[in-house]
């Protein structure tokens, strides 16, 4: 079975349902140690599998190079989005603090030409604004102004931001970007009726968290997450799906959605992911009844009656 696309809102691309988020690539101290062999072996693995929208950003560490590295030669078999507004130069910040963002046109033009030439291509399909600046901060130094000069260029060909609330229905009113890249998940809801929104618009939906970070797996049964899906008492619902296969499953349900970046450096878990796809979105009833228990134990949209 092929893997389902949409096209990503007014961009016109006809992406891929599941999509790879390459932070997993990072490697240390920010992430787990991944050798070359690895990153090597998953980034071919998802275009084999006919994976077409591989998502990363500057400050993933060595993400954008292993792309150049391993998957620059097959350039025309996926669309590529990055970030911008990360620091240009800095060192990763250790785990748990986040890398410095400055939103300056300098800044902006001197990351994209780093990203270009990082993952070797004359073009990125996608660059999103990174950590969801407020409007006044992409406007007062110049940087939304310095990201539209590159789509005007022709070294990115759509832009877009990755965004929450509050500032995300600010960005939406904005009218500039094409393509909107927002949290959600069966146990993370918050956004669902801004994804509406920005739907409504015109802009493209790539959906992060899809699978709530890795799901409640015996290794992550911790976090507001992981009580989220505990007070909901789903487990009557799963009918022999993993949590993994059950929170992916709601995520594609969602009419909305574009595309979900899910990251793996793991085959095996690159193939779950797949074939999670492949048995199609929960049953409606199913779908309903965990909305439901989910809005109990707090996973709602955001300004909606629990």
């Amino acid at each position: 079975m092929a893997i389902p696309k949409r096209e990503l809102g007014r961009t016109g691309l006809p992406v891929t349902v599941l999509g790879y988020g390459a932070m997993e690539l990072r490697g240390a101290p920010r992430g787990r140690d991944v050798t070359e062999t690895q990153a090597e072996t998953i980034l071919n693995a998802a275009l084999d599998a006919g994976i077409n929208y591989i998502d990363t950003s500057i400050d993933y560490g060595l993400s954008e190079e292993r792309i150049g590295r391993y998957i620059s030669h097959r350039r025309a078999e996926f669309y590529l989005a990055s970030k911008c507004g990360c620091l240009v130069g800095t060192t990763p910040a250790p785990p748990g603090q986040r890398n410095a963002h400055v939103f300056t046109r300098d800044n902006i033009l001197k990351g994209v030409e780093q990203s270009l030439a990082r993952m070797k291509t004359d073009h990125l399909d996608v660059v999103q604004f990174h950590a969801s600046p407020s409007k006044q901060t992409l406007e007062e130094h110049g940087a939304l102004d310095a990201l539209l000069e590159l789509k005007e260029a022709g070294k990115v060909r759509f832009i877009g931001i990755s965004a929450t609330l509050p500032h995300l229905l600010d960005h939406i009113a904005m009218g500039v970007f094409d393509v909107f890249q927002i949290p959600y998940s069966a146990v993370e809801r918050e956004h669902e009726a801004a994804i509406g929104a920005a739907a409504e618009a015109g802009a493209g939906i790539v959906v992060r968290g899809g699978a709530a970070k890795g799901g409640p797996s015996k290794e992550k049964r911790s976090g507001w997450q992981w009580e989220r899906w505990r007070q909901a008492q789903l487990d009557d619902l799963l009918a022999g799906m993993s949590p993994m296969e059950f929170i992916l499953r709601f995520t594609f349900i969602n009419p909305d959605l574009d595309t979900t970046i899910v990251g793996t450096v793991n085959p095996a878990h690159l193939q779950a992911n797949i074939d999670a796809l492949e048995q199609g979105p929960l049953p409606p009833d199913v779908y309903d009844e965990a909305k439901r228990r989910l809005a109990a134990a707090g996973s709602v949209p955001r300004n909606a009656p629990r």
